[in-house]
């Protein structure tokens, strides 16, 4: 029987998904684990090295090749290679999809290449150019030089793997690319344990080699499945999907590029503080936490409702019900995180972080840092749901626009707090926070004026309730924290410290779910009748459901 179970449950997973529902559960449940994967990683770095100013040298030393990676690869996959390719598929020209994707894999590649030489070749040039080193001394920035080398390395086979993600999931296939995505954490993983005492630092960088190879080789068979056959060529540069891809990418390429050098010019800024390293991972540690409830929540909702949305741009009352559904059931999963994080931040990040290279002061500062990033998760989240809006009336210049303003404004708030008034690290948190509700907000004015108004009761009414109620719950969170603290349990040890923040954790959300069925809001109901459904959980999947392509689908 349960080999049986397995099998079936397998058979699921690997299965094309055919509906909204399915997909974004394969996209929630490899998210998750990816996550999981992706902090075991942050808790072998700091408990080998530290939060010091060397894993803050590795840390800054992915920044330029993800900038690259992002620039040519994330722009053309995600707003333009896709609908492409699927339009293709759903034409019945799967050849010539083939080609097309060939044609682009090899002009990208290519492209990549070409610009990751020069970095391999000049790395200590750019990086003093862009000042990523001005607080580091000669030998950390040598050190961050090599380091970006070998990454390099592991990027050139991300790009591959990358390419194969986006080709199964216009085949409706997405646990494979997900999982394939969480192995990659799974390798960087490997490479710290297997190599740190030999190798140091160096460790980590050969670990993102390793992982992207792993990322690569486990989409290959599902690939090979689904009958893609990989033509390298040239010579149909000039064929209507290669350019429709490139018309398509630019205004995301360009988003992408802003909010790539807001990093690059954060992680200059804080260079400028004393212990530029130490600072920095404190920050990137506090962003890892904060933004692992984004991307579960926020992006995986949007990313499920994005198809529904772009259907809908004809009908503007179905498109603000599903708009205002998916805001609503964002925040109603969203908000109660961030009291959670900005309450518990540190046991939250002793548990994760927790380790005798984690010293006391930069446990501390981190909880901080996380604390005031988590009043604006709820804002990064959204985001993903109202850009996704304007992508369905094919509005991608507007998001890019307010983005880019909002993206200066975050890094003349970080120049002022550092430069001006000598602030700590918990200022570019500050900053970060006020551009992302900016953001938010200028998102959402824009998009109720091109849609004509959306219903103010609607959308403003449960989300006032959401936040009241979270708000209480901080106290039913903050209590038996509290007390159980400082007369149960001894919180130096792992296991009572897990308990402890389970059993608030616990306590809180319970009365939260109550305060938000007492103030009648309609996702908690919701979500209390999802619970009953668990043990159906393979009905839920696989019952009649609108699809990702506008059709529907019987049991």
């Amino acid at each position: 029987m349960p080999k049986d179970f397995l099998r079936k449950g397998l058979s699921i997973l690997l299965a094309r998904q055919t509906n909204i529902l399915s997909a974004a559960f394969i996209i929630m449940l490899t998210i998750i684990l990816s996550q999981l994967l992706g902090l075991v990683r942050q808790r072998l770095l700091v408990s080998i090295f530290g939060a010091s100013d060397t894993l803050g040298v590795y840390l800054a030393s992915q920044r330029l090749p993800d900038f690259l990676f992002q620039l040519i690869i994330a722009g053309a996959l995600s707003s333009s290679f896709i609908p492409v390719f699927s339009e293709y598929l759903n034409k019945g020209k799967e050849k010539e999809a083939h080609t097309m994707a060939s044609t682009l894999l090899v002009l990208c590649f290519g492209i990549f290449f070409v610009l990751s030489l020069i970095l391999f070749i000049f790395a200590p040039f750019f990086l003093n150019v862009l000042n990523l080193g001005s607080g580091f001394t000669e030998k950390e920035m040598i050190l961050m030089s090599d380091l970006m080398r070998v990454i390099i390395f592991g990027q050139l086979l991300f790009i591959l793997g990358t390419f194969f993600s986006a080709i199964l999931q216009s085949y409706n296939h997405f646990f494979i690319p997900g999982i394939a995505a969480a192995l990659y954490n799974f390798g960087i993983i490997i490479g710290i344990v297997v190599f740190s005492s030999v190798f140091g630092i160096y460790s980590a960088a050969i670990g993102v080699v390793i992982g992207a190879f792993i990322f690569l080789i486990v989409q290959l068979p599902m690939s090979k499945k689904v009958g893609f056959s990989f033509r390298p060529s040239l010579k149909n540069i000039k064929e209507d999907g290669v350019l429709e891809v490139v018309k398509l990418m630019w205004p995301r390429t360009i988003s992408i590029a802003v909010f790539q050098f807001g990093t690059i010019a954060t992680v200059t800024l804080i260079s400028f503080l004393s212990s530029p390293g130490r600072n920095y991972v404190i920050f990137d540690y506090a962003q890892t936490l904060a933004f692992a409830p984004v991307v579960l929540f926020g992006q995986t909702i949007a990313q499920a409702a994005f198809p529904v949305l772009s259907r809908e741009r004809e009908k503007l009352e179905e498109f603000k019900t599903t708009f205002t559904t998916s805001f609503n059931q964002i925040a109603y999963l969203i908000i109660p995180v961030s009291v959670i994080f900005v309450v518990l931040r540190v046991p939250i990040i002793r548990l994760f972080f927790g380790a005798g290279q984690f010293d006391w002061n930069a446990t501390l500062l981190t909880g901080k840092a996380l604390a005031i990033l988590s009043l604006s998760i709820f804002a990064q989240a959204l985001i993903y749901l109202v850009s996704r809006g304007f992508y369905a009336f094919h509005d991608t210049k507007t998001p890019l626009i307010i983005g880019s303003i909002t993206t200066v404004l975050m890094l003349l708030l970080n120049a002022l707090f550092i430069l001006v008034y000598h602030f700590g690290i918990e200022s570019v948190a500050i900053a970060t926070s006020i551009g992302a509700v900016i953001n938010l907000i200028a998102l959402l004015a824009f998009l109720d004026i091109k849609i004509k108004g959306f219903n103010r009761k609607s959308l403003i009414m449960p989300f006032i309730k959401i936040s009241f109620a979270s708000f209480l719950s901080g106290f039913a969170l903050y209590i038996p924290i509290k007390l159980l603290d400082q007369l149960v349990f001894d919180t130096t040890k792992t296991i009572n410290l897990l308990f402890l923040t389970g059993i608030s954790s616990f306590a809180g959300l319970s009365f939260y779910l109550l305060l938000t069925w007492l103030f009648d809001v309609k996702e908690a109901s919701m979500f209390i009748h999802l619970f009953r459904k668990v043990s159906g959980w393979r009905e839920i999947l696989g019952k009649s459901e609108e699809t990702i392509d506008g059709t529907r689908v019987n049991p």
